[in-house]
Order: C-alpha cells, then sequence, then structure tokens
C-alpha cells in the first residue's frame, strides 16, 4: 500500500494533537483542564435551537439540500452585511454558504492555486492557510508578524520574486492567534496591494463579533473597490456559540465565490437543511445577546489577565476574539511552557509555535472554559514556581 507523497507531509493538526493529550491525561487520571482550543461553551441562543428542532422534524429537510445553499440563507446573510457594515452584496453571485469556514478555508486554494503558485500568509496565523496550499500544491510564503508592528504584516517587506509567483494573501483579523485588531486603514492598504500585485485577498473574520470594551470591528468589503481583489469569511461558530453547527460564508469577489462554488459542488452535497434554517434564525437574535455574551467573556478576560499579571506575566488585552496571547517566562521555549502546565498542572495552553515559527515565545489561552474550571485553572497556574 502506498500513500501520496501530500499526506507525508501533512502535519498533524494541532488542535487534533491537543485532543490527544487532554484524553491521554485523562486516562491516566489527571483532572485535565483544556484552555487550548476556542470551542464556546455558553449556550446557542434559544432560538436557534428551536429553529433546528422544528426544521429536523420535517422530512423535507432530510432530503439534499441545494448546492449553493438555500436563497433565504444568503439573503440573510446580505441583509446582516448591510445592517453591520453598510455592505450591499448580491446574495445570488456574491455569497456562498459554506460547510464552517475552516472547510471553505481549506478549499478555496483548489480554485485558485496551481502546483507551484505562492500563498502569502501571516505567521503566526490559523493552519488551515498553510495545509488548504500544501493540498492544493502551493507553496507557503510566511510574513512574520511582530508586537512592534501591532501584529499586522509588513506587506513591503515580501520580496519581489515572491510577488511575482503569488495568488493569494490571507490575514485575519481579529487575529487567531494574537487576538489583535486591524485598523481599517489597513485593510485599505491590503486591497491596494492585493490590485497592485494581482492577488485575492481573503480576510478570515471568524471573530469580528466577539469584541470587547465597546470596540466594533469593520469589514474589509467596506474598503472601496475591494470586492474587486477580496473575500472575506465569516462564521456563525464564535457569533452565536455554534461551533458543532457547522455553517459559515465566504462573500465578496464574485468570480471567486463562483470558483469556490464549483469546487464544493464536486466535493460536497451542501449544509445539512435545517442547519440552514437555523442559520436564518441567528440573524434574527437580538445584538443584546451578543452584547451580554460579550460581556460575559469580557469578564472573564479581564480574570485571566489579572491572575497572569499575579505570576508575572505580561499578557496583552485584546479587544475581540476569544483568545489571550501571553509571552512564555524568561527561559522556556513555548512547547516546553505548554509541557510544563500539562505536567505540573493538568492546564492546557497552546504553544505559539504551533501557529508557525513566529509564535516561538508566546502561548495561547482561551476564554471558552465555564467559569468554575477557568477558576480552578487559574488557581492551579498561580500555585506554579516558574
Amino acid at each position: 500500500m502506498r500513500f501520496a507523497a501530500r499526506i507525508a507531509n501533512l502535519p498533524p493538526y494541532l488542535f487534533a494533537e491537543l485532543d490527544k493529550l487532554r484524553d491521554a491525561r485523562r486516562a491516566q487520571g489527571v483532572d485535565v483542564i483544556s484552555l487550548g482550543i476556542g470551542d464556546p461553551d455558553l449556550p446557542t441562543p434559544a432560538p436557534v435551537v428551536e429553529a433546528l428542532a422544528r426544521a429536523a422534524r420535517d422530512p423535507r429537510n432530510h432530503r439534499y439540500p441545494d448546492y449553493y445553499g438555500l436563497e433565504a440563507l444568503r439573503q440573510a446573510i446580505a441583509a446582516w452585511y448591510q445592517r453591520r457594515f453598510g455592505v450591499t452584496l448580491d446574495h445570488r453571485t456574491e455569497i456562498v454558504p459554506l460547510i464552517g469556514s475552516k472547510e471553505g478555508i481549506a478549499h478555496l486554494p483548489l480554485a485558485l492555486v496551481d502546483p507551484g503558485d505562492t500563498v502569502l500568509m501571516t505567521d503566526p496565523g490559523y493552519p488551515v492557510y498553510a495545509i488548504g496550499t500544501l493540498l492544493a500544491g502551493g507553496e507557503s510564503y510566511r510574513i512574520p508578524l511582530r508586537a512592534a508592528d501591532g501584529w499586522l504584516p509588513r506587506l513591503a517587506t515580501i520580496p519581489a520574486a515572491v510577488l511575482a509567483r503569488a495568488q493569494v494573501l490571507w490575514i485575519c483579523y481579529p487575529s487567531n492567534p494574537t487576538a489583535a485588531v486591524a485598523p481599517f486603514e489597513f485593510f485599505a492598504e491590503a486591497v491596494t496591494f492585493a490590485r497592485r500585485h494581482g492577488l485575492v485577498v481573503c480576510q478570515d473574520a471568524a471573530y469580528s463579533e466577539v469584541t470587547y470594551d465597546g470596540y466594533r470591528c469593520r469589514s474589509i468589503l467596506e474598503v472601496p473597490g475591494a470586492r474587486e481583489v477580496a473575500v472575506e469569511f465569516h462564521s456563525l461558530s464564535k457569533t452565536y456559540n455554534m461551533t458543532g453547527w457547522r455553517i459559515g460564508w465566504m462573500a465578496g469577489n464574485a468570480a471567486v465565490v463562483e470558483a469556490l462554488g464549483r469546487v464544493k459542488t464536486n466535493v460536497d452535497s451542501g449544509i445539512f437543511q435545517a442547519v440552514q434554517y437555523a442559520g436564518i434564525a441567528a440573524f434574527e437574535v437580538a445584538q443584546s445577546w451578543i452584547d451580554e455574551r460579550n460581556r460575559h467573556l469580557q469578564r472573564r478576560r479581564d480574570r485571566v489577565v489579572a491572575a497572569l499579571r499575579r505570576i508575572g506575566l505580561a499578557p496583552e488585552v485584546p479587544k475581540a476574539s476569544l483568545y489571550l496571547w501571553c509571552p512564555v517566562p524568561p527561559r522556556y521555549g513555548s512547547i516546553q511552557f505548554a509541557k510544563l502546565l500539562i505536567d505540573e498542572a493538568g492546564v492546557i495552553v497552546t504553544p505559539g509555535v504551533g501557529f508557525g515559527p513566529a509564535g516561538e515565545g508566546y502561548f495561547r489561552i482561551s476564554l471558552t472554559t465555564p467559569d468554575d474550571r477557568l477558576e480552578e485553572a487559574l488557581h492551579r497556574l498561580e500555585a506554579l514556581d516558574f
């Protein structure tokens, strides 16, 4: 039996490995608390659950869904963009629903990248940008991010020889893993850069509705002319605590939307229609629900920041996302520090190097652990001597 070379080159998925580590320690009798993956523990809004239950009982929804998603869902997405960002989208040509944004991110290189093409991506960054590139036969070029730059890429530093082969630029703000936010001027810069170099700029906005201290995210599609070169990925996973439901979308440039849709019609059969009806219901949930959920997460954020500071660490205080990004103590690497925490405290965090070489020296904490378990994890960390 012979396997494809791409499988040999495909790294283990970071969060699957963290799950294996958690399960192995629990099998040994360790009371493990995971602060690793960003998987909301708070409930999905009740009207969304009720909409799913109603739709799931209807046998018409047990058949294959429309390949391009319910028209009503695409209309709801377009209406949300208009309300939220003042952006007018054609629901017929500028929106494609996804089985979660991860699926679309992984598949998009199949539509845009030929073997030998280059995909630009930030480092540290979401691992799926590089994985999708690898599966399409492309080459990743990592743009290192620095705290001194606000975790924004210096696009002007990309060599001309790299740009000559580049097809795609991935950005993600609010950032996973750094939790940094991007000023609107950066989105405008990215659009101009993409137009100048013949790129498609892909903005991963999965965390745009998880914000603190009154911060409001902007959309790259608000930039004049953005839809000539840009697409944006969104998901209901983080916005409405629906990670297990698997529903998201890509919006923007109509040609890119059509190309990804062509890939998807050949490799999947769309989103379970009952979930699509639940997604429509989600867009009708009051903003006050999101605001209250964000206040809950902000209280967790403040508690974690205070605890980490008491033990001598210096976490960055995020304006958005589900994460805190923090330097490891002196003399530790990120994997070494993460191993110390699991071995000595039974607490899992994500080593920064798992998001790329430029993440070395940092670790990420998720705010998606129930309050009592989060308090216990912080108590254990405060008992350690670094």
